[in-house]
């Protein structure tokens, strides 16, 4: 057994083991495998191993990914800022975005989408309101929804852009216990724009290495991982 595959294993049995403790259903969460700047050779071993989503903070190293690996059966996730300029590279071409943000790279992605495309579709939270982080502030999400179907950007189904729940990044304060908070307030955000908005909104992606077992526990639906499988991340050259 690799290295590489012992530290996978190691993440979904502590998924799991999480998953139990927490009264949930076996296959509830799902792993998103971040492979920023990691080879194309690790994500196709842990692809034969039976690992299918994989997630890309920047557009193009994840393009150039999608068509080295082009024959297997990989679903891509965009968990990283997408500028407006970008759309055309995302829109109908992953499994999810994350990072939906704003309404004006809504209606890019829907300028470039492909005729009858569907392209599902987070909405990120600035959740601890850091200047430096992407992402609505949580005070302004009811209102970027309401936007958002008002105009025809989003919808629960169909074709266009799907709007299937919200997406957070916590201040890195220790992680652990101490990011349990943002996480619960995500959820409970959740159920208010679900509430508000009669969208089911049912996917909720919270929780990486240092903290997953937590974002379990208080409802994720999909946790990023990567340094806990891949090993530190390589220097960007």
């Amino acid at each position: 057994m690799s290295l590489l595959e012992e530290r996978w294993r190691a993440v979904l049995d502590g998924m799991a083991e999480s998953v139990r403790s927490s009264g949930r259903e076996a296959g509830s969460v799902r792993l998103v495998a971040v492979s920023k700047f990691h080879p194309a050779a690790d994500i196709a071993e842990l692809c034969r191993l039976g690992q299918r989503d994989f997630g890309e903070n920047y557009i193009q190293e994840a393009r150039a990914k999608q068509t080295e690996l082009a024959g297997l059966d990989i679903r891509w996730h965009v968990i990283g800022p997408v500028q407006t300029n970008k759309a055309r590279d995302v829109a109908g071409r992953f499994f999810l975005l994350h990072t939906l943000d704003r309404a004006d790279l809504a209606r890019a992605l829907l300028r470039r989408m492909p005729e009858g495309g569907t392209q599902d579709v987070l909405l990120q939270i600035n959740i601890g309101e850091e200047p430096q982080k992407s992402g609505v502030a949580p005070s302004c999400a009811e209102a970027l929804c309401e936007e958002l179907l008002q105009g025809g950007l989003v919808s629960a189904e169909g074709t266009g852009l799907c709007l299937r729940g919200l997406m957070c990044l916590p201040p890195r304060c220790g992680e652990g216990e101490e990011a349990r908070p943002y996480f619960v307030a995500l959820r409970k955000l959740r159920d208010r724009l679900s509430a508000r908005t009669g969208l089911a909104l049912p996917e909720l992606s919270m929780g990486m290495s240092g903290d997953y077992r937590q974002a379990i526990e208080e409802g994720s639906t999909m946790i990023r991982v990567g340094t806990d499988i891949f090993g530190p991340r390589p220097v960007k050259v």
